[in-house]
């Protein structure tokens, strides 16, 4: 029992950090800003959603 909440724990927590994983992979230069959102606004869908869109729109170059 204690192993199925371990792992049902751990991919629960790869879920909710989706989109920093998606920021970081990308090499975002503010992926430490769509951490930050990501981990105190998260637990909201609407600041998860947020952090997504972030994570996945392309920078502007100037």
């Amino acid at each position: 029992m204690r192993l199925i909440f371990a792992i049902l724990l751990a991919l629960l927590s790869l879920f909710y950090f989706l989109p920093f994983a998606i920021a970081f992979n990308k090499k975002r230069a503010n992926s430490g800003a769509i951490f930050a959102l990501n981990l105190f606004l998260g637990w909201s869908l609407i600041g998860w959603a947020i952090a997504l869109v972030w994570a996945m729109k392309d920078e502007e170059v100037l």
